[in-house]
């Protein structure tokens, strides 16, 4: 069992918590280097894992996007598709016009931001199922001026988009925009987790955990609510550029409410509160078409070709990983390395779950 003396202040907010963290998280980001080119030497699609991978990635960045809001702050949204949207129409746009991709990408990461701040205002008082539904009515006004202002966004007939440039370069080939999207993640990765360590950080895990408790410490909850929203949409909105190039053609279909709850789902699975939860609930999200794609030749027909078998099977999910496994796919990783770090002390109560109140909240 690793042991870290901590000898100062600055240790508790350190990016590396210690040697082993270097170590691993260097040989994962070799890993990733080194997989385009390593699959082109096997005998397996090498363009279909690359453009799994990459898919993956941007599903990363904007799950990192909704794990500010959600998983940190603790308000819910079902209408993340939205900022999704935004992001990946302000892109296309621009780039229709001839500006390039270095600008159109940070461009659209700002619009979502500002969108998300103005959707913060009214919002900021909402809570629980209130918040839920104003978001999904967010994204339904979303959905509407995309349909309707096909001057801009193609309407109905869609919206083909071009390859990203940089500086004049177009990423044409699958593994350049791998590249691309590991460079973004690995940025957006960073930003978060200077973000959480920061002031603002503890802040938004403040309301998270007991407004009343945030507010008596002095937090300004409206200011907090509204950076959380603002923060979690530019990040969206920056995966909505990148999505956008991935699928290569925009329509409104592309961004519905199943996709939202797919966002929803990811956060969930993968471990509300952490990084590493957005990284996994990815890798789930993007695995699980795969899975249902292979499962359904073993399925009867009646099932198999069910429309809403995908919806539904997402529904089911989310609950089993609410009632039973509810720090996600990384709160059983953290249980497995500690069952494995005091074995043989551990025991069952390790992790049972227990209902806790702060005072703060109990109000009759």
């Amino acid at each position: 069992m690793r042991v870290v003396f901590k000898t100062h202040y600055n240790q508790d907010i350190k990016l590396a918590k210690h040697s082993g963290y270097v170590f691993w998280y260097a040989c994962l980001l070799i890993a990733m280097i080194a997989a385009p080119f390593a699959l082109n030497s096997g005998a397996i699609d090498a363009g279909w894992v690359v453009d799994e991978l990459s898919l993956i990635m941007i599903y990363a960045v904007a799950g990192l996007g909704l794990m500010v809001l959600t998983g940190y702050t603790g308000m819910v949204s079902l209408g993340h598709a939205a900022f999704l949207a935004i992001g990946a129409y302000t892109n296309g746009f621009l780039m229709e016009q001839g500006v390039s991709f270095m600008v159109s990408f940070f461009v659209a990461g700002a619009l979502s931001g500002i969108i998300g701040l103005l959707l913060a205002i009214p919002t900021m008082r909402m809570t629980g199922i209130y918040l839920s539904i104003a978001t999904i009515a967010f994204a339904v006004i979303v959905e509407s001026i995309i349909i309707h202002w096909s001057s801009v966004t193609g309407g109905n007939r869609g919206m083909p988009i071009n390859a990203p440039d940089l500086f004049g370069y177009e990423l044409w080939d699958p593994v350049e925009f791998y590249f691309l999207c590991l460079v973004v993640l690995i940025l957006i990765v960073v930003l978060v987790a200077n973000l959480m360590r920061s002031s603002t950080g503890r802040a938004l895990v403040a309301l998270r955990d007991s407004e009343v408790s945030a507010q008596s410490m002095g937090i300004n909850i409206p200011y907090y609510k509204a950076v959380a929203f603002g923060l979690s949409a530019m990040i969206t909105g920056f995966a909505g550029a990148l999505y956008a190039h991935k699928i290569t053609f925009l329509s409104v279909e592309s961004f519905n409410f199943i996709e939202s709850v797919r966002l929803l789902l990811m956060v969930v699975v993968g471990g509300l509160g952490s990084i590493h939860g957005a990284i996994f609930g990815a890798i789930f999200i993007g695995l699980l078409p795969v899975f249902l794609s292979l499962v359904r030749d073993f399925l009867p027909a009646g099932i198999a070709n069910a429309p809403g078998l995908e919806p539904g099977l997402f529904g089911i999910i989310l609950m089993l990983f609410i009632l039973y496994e509810p720090m996600g796919i990384y709160g059983r990783w953290l249980k497995i390395k500690l069952y494995f770090a005091i074995f043989p002390l551990y025991r069952k109560a390790t992790f049972k779950r227990q209902k806790t109140y702060l005072k703060t909240e109990r109000m009759h």
